[in-house]
């Protein structure tokens, strides 16, 4: 996966997000909110590139779609750490419902991994709408204050995109990408091939 030759333009915006984040993580160390969270929203802004640009110029492909899921996971660790370190007191009041959102998402990097070897790319809609509310509160919540409205909707979404990952994962026998969420895996010729040949 990390054959840099041959990287495309949208590798290199999916690679710089995994590359950012032990500097991220230094500007936490060094207690500078401002200059994280800029950094911070430069790789969210990098994730909405890769994806475009590469449908835009047609340069898809299962390591660009795993290049991006391991960028967007390590970033969202980051921006977890930072908002931990930064707005602890939010984390803490917080910290059963924030367990009970997690618990499912551990759930289902166990069962990726245990069925795959590696952690799935459906890259659904709700994965997507997920992601952007995960990096709007954590943005907002950095540069002003935790938004409680933005929060109990972000753990909602973010509960069911957990779980049509774990019903996916139940749907696939093989590793797939680009999975639009489960009314569109119900016609997918990938899984329905699968099924046709036991």
């Amino acid at each position: 996966m990390l054959t840099f030759k041959n990287f495309n333009i949208a590798d290199w915006f999916s690679f710089y997000r995994i590359l950012a984040a032990p500097f991220l993580l230094v500007l936490i160390w060094f207690d500078l909110q401002l200059v994280f969270t800029w950094f911070l929203l430069v790789s969210y802004v990098t994730d909405a590139l890769d994806g475009y640009l590469a449908r835009k110029l047609k340069i898809t492909s299962p390591r660009g779609s795993q290049l991006d899921s391991m960028g967007d996971q390590i970033t969202l660790t980051v921006g977890l750490i930072g908002l931990f370190y930064f707005e602890t007191q939010f984390i803490k009041t917080n910290l059963v419902l924030i367990i009970i959102a997690f618990v499912p998402y551990i759930l289902q990097m166990f069962l990726a991994y245990f069925k795959y070897g590696k952690a799935t790319a459906f890259h659904t809609y709700l994965a997507k709408l997920s992601a952007l509310l995960q990096s709007l509160f954590i943005l907002w919540s950095l540069f002003f204050s935790p938004e409680y409205i933005l929060f109990y909707v972000m753990i909602v979404v973010g509960l069911l995109e957990t779980f049509e990952e774990i019903t996916l994962i139940f749907m696939y026998d093989n590793w797939v990408s680009d999975v639009k969420g489960v009314y569109w895996a119900l016609r997918d010729k990938r899984r329905l091939k699968n099924d046709n040949s036991k």
